[in-house]
């Protein structure tokens, strides 16, 4: 713990993503609770002569897993509690693809344009313009002294061939919420209100809230 402003005390909180659409989405979340959210790109603010911490293997089955593996691994790292998300896309007629896979689905990890060209050409070449689908979010905040919270949430919806909006990440251009919208074109708020990530965010939130 360190001392925060107004005599707070400030749980230091590492999230362990490079990924700014997630530190944002997390930061928002978090509003309102005595803790300090700091993202890996600003590890060295907290831990000034912290070496390079690279990255876990993520060789896990299901979300849950990777996510574990990503928290205890910059927890070990670090000494920090470390807060770590795995999530992505499952599509119905891919069999739950690209599932695990979602961030590096065309081959090279976080290129979203080439994973969205390679899922619409699979959805294609199987005749679905409307394909159900679900994101899905697994969260696990490994605390300095060992503790796990963790909290998953999933968020129904389509996939369709013509992306819609210049919002989110990754595959949201593409998946589209049943009210017809798609993901990309809604704001932070919106999107935090029906996510998956913003489901397990809530849930996480009551978790932490309760045991600070």
């Amino acid at each position: 713990m360190a001392a925060g402003a107004g005599g707070l005390t400030m749980e230091t909180i590492l999230i362990a993503t490079s990924n700014a659409g997630k530190v944002r989405e997390m930061e928002k979340a978090f509003e309102g609770l005595p803790v300090r959210l700091v993202p890996l790109s600003r590890l060295h603010e907290v831990l000034p002569d912290a070496p390079e911490v690279g990255e876990p293997v993520e060789d896990g089955a299901t979300f849950l897993e990777n996510a574990r593996i990503k928290a205890r691994y910059y927890r070990e790292k670090t000494g920090l509690s470390a807060l770590a998300d795995d999530s992505g896309l499952a599509v119905d007629a891919l069999d739950g693809a690209p599932g695990v896979y979602s961030a590096r689905y065309a081959g090279v990890h976080g290129d979203d344009t080439a994973n969205n060209a390679k899922l619409v050409s699979e959805l294609a070449a199987r005749g679905e313009e409307n394909a159900a689908a679900s994101y899905r979010c697994a969260l696990v905040l490994t605390l300095a002294d060992g503790r796990e919270l963790t909290a998953e949430g999933v968020c129904r919806g389509f996939i369709r061939p013509m992306p819609r909006g210049t919002g989110g990440f990754g595959y949201d251009p593409y998946f589209y919420l049943p009210r017809g919208k798609a993901m990309a074109e809604l704001t932070l708020a919106e999107k935090h209100a029906v996510s998956h990530r913003g489901a397990a965010l809530r849930e996480m939130k009551e978790l932490l809230a309760g045991i600070l």
